[in-house]
């Protein structure tokens, strides 16, 4: 199970520094937008810089998870990304749904393995 843990660690890890570094380095070229609600979620985000923003979360909380070290800050992190990307894929552009999907299990297992770091936020 420890293997496991550390393969998918590192995987979601570098899964976001990747996207979340394209953000500022464009190393992955972005197809025109279409004029769609997702489409204008998206341009809305770039035009006002949101986008970076959520790209720091998204190479701070990754790197955390590469790294190894204070990943359930990492975790912490990458979990209000990981809600608004299963929500714009619920609710506007339904095609990454299962990569969506996908993220959010490998999120949700790492979240269950370090659990006792998060105890103290369950106790009543």
């Amino acid at each position: 199970m420890k293997i496991l843990t550390i393969i998918v660690r590192l995987l979601l890890g570098l899964m976001f520094v990747v996207f979340g570094s394209n953000a500022f380095l464009h190393f992955m070229p972005m197809p025109p937008l279409p004029d769609t609600p997702a489409g204008n979620f998206i341009s809305a985000m770039v035009a006002s810089h949101y986008i970076y923003g959520v790209a720091i979360f998204q190479v701070l909380g990754g790197l955390l998870l590469v790294i190894g070290r204070y990943v359930p800050l990492g975790l912490t992190l990458l979990g209000p990304v990981i809600v608004n990307i299963d929500l714009y894929h619920i609710f506007m552009d339904r095609i990454g749904l299962g990569m969506a999907a996908i993220v959010s299990l490998l999120a949700l297992f790492l979240l269950w393995r370090y659990r006792d770091a998060f105890a103290g936020l369950l106790r009543p």
